[in-house]
């Protein structure tokens, strides 16, 4: 395209930085404008609730590339810089301070924000979420050795900061609506195998509970106050019950939005919205997906990863598909695990391997016995058979995909 042609990007994540560069490498010559709602540079987030609590990572590690690197790529990276607005009949995005910009084509990678439910007491000091490195550095700083963590929710960010916790020497208590941990996601069973190993690491794990407020003693919170009455002291509390995709421009701009699971910006296969000059990756897209037939939209690193090379080659003209499998992990204490699919209203979990002694793997199949999702727990040499079994979309015998001398290799006939 011509040295003439502006393409922005609003999102300053793994996925803004994952656009330049699949711009640059694409030898896109044009302006390219990232605009970056933080101040800092484009930074990986699962770190924030698993090395960098653990003490193993420090920003620098999981910074996306350094300023020199774009430099170096002729970026003009605005740090600090949110978007207030979307015009796409005049092609522009505005600034807080009203100031307009020119695009040819936009880039959307606004990603998510911690959802914040109205719970009572919920504004006080000590309160906690976790999805900035801002957040990371707070929590870090009061999980001391001694003190005590109130966590709501058994989801992902709350279990994996249960785990670093738990780790140095924090009393933690996690309270969880639902009847096991990662219920929605993983089932009863697999959900039992996480409040098992959570509760094997002196965490007070209390399954189908509710919070009826955050109990604060002046404008400091003390603890929890649950349904059934009964108070839960702490030294903090991380609120910790899922994320929410950050649509807002979108909507405000005419594009099309789902609803329910599929509850963000509506994109096709090349990851391009209603309108045409205008695509979306990350948390907020609800891509159509070739193998499943259906909008997917998941908040995961990989798509995050992944997503941008695609949407520049639509964005270039030349599109193609995103195809991937959806795809996340997991790191808490001895615990390692993959999951690689997606499977809302899977019909049974088919396991393989030892579940008490978390080392298995377990399979989410359809009323039709095909394979729609796997994970694999601190087992490492499956994770290209899961995806192929997946991806055959061929019924599989349970009994013989359960049996570890069967290789999983066979079922692919």
């Amino acid at each position: 395209m011509a040295s003439s042609t502006t393409f922005v990007i609003v999102g300053g994540g793994l996925a803004g930085a994952k656009a330049v560069e699949a711009l640059r490498d694409s030898d896109f010559d044009g302006q390219i404008i990232l605009f970056a709602e933080e101040s800092r540079l484009p930074y990986e987030r699962p770190p924030l609730s698993k090395e960098y609590l653990a003490g193993k990572k420090t920003l620098a590690d999981f910074t996306v590339h350094n300023s020199d690197w774009y430099v170096d790529r002729h970026v003009d990276l605005r740090l600090g810089s949110p978007i207030s607005r979307v015009d796409p009949g005049g092609h522009t995005v505005a600034l807080g301070d009203g100031t307009t910009v020119h695009y040819d084509k936009l880039l959307l990678a606004t990603g998510s924000a911690s959802r914040r439910p109205p719970i009572p007491g919920a504004q006080a000091d000590g309160v906690y979420y976790l999805r900035s490195y801002e957040d990371a550095e707070l929590l870090d700083a009061v999980l001391i050795e001694g003190s005590s963590l109130a966590v709501i929710g058994a989801g992902w960010i709350g279990l994996e900061v249960t785990a670093a916790a738990r780790q140095r020497g924090v009393d933690v208590t996690v309270v969880e609506a639902a009847k096991q941990p990662l219920l929605a996601a993983l089932g009863e069973t697999v959900g039992e195998v996480f409040a098992a190993l959570h509760r094997d690491h002196g965490v007070d794990l209390r399954l189908d509970t509710q919070v009826d407020e955050i109990a604060t003693t002046g404008e400091t919170a003390t603890g929890l106050r649950l349904r059934d009455g009964s108070m839960v002291a702490a030294d903090a509390v991380l609120v910790a019950v899922g994320a929410q995709p950050n649509i807002e421009l979108a909507a405000q701009a005419g594009l099309s939005i789902g609803s329910g699971r599929q509850g963000g910006v509506l994109v096709d296969v090349s990851l391009r919205t209603s309108d045409p000059d205008i695509y979306a990756v990350g948390d907020i897209a609800a891509a159509e997906h070739p193998l499943y037939g259906e909008r997917i939209r998941t908040e995961h690193w990989a798509n995050a990863l992944k997503q941008p090379a695609v949407a520049v080659a639509g964005m270039l003209g030349t599109p193609t598909e995103y195809a991937e499998l959806p795809y996340f992990f997991t790191d808490q204490y001895e615990l390692g695990m993959e999951y690689v699919g997606y499977a809302p209203d899977f019909a049974n979990v088919v396991f393989r391997g030892d579940v008490a002694g978390r080392e298995f793997v377990a399979f989410w199949l359809d009323g039709d016995n095909r394979v729609r999702a796997g994970m694999n727990v601190n087992i490492w040499d499956v994770l290209d058979d899961v995806k192929a079994l997946i991806r055959s979309a061929a019924p599989v015998d349970p009994d013989t995909l359960a049996d570890p001398q069967s290789p999983l290799g066979d079922l692919l006939g």
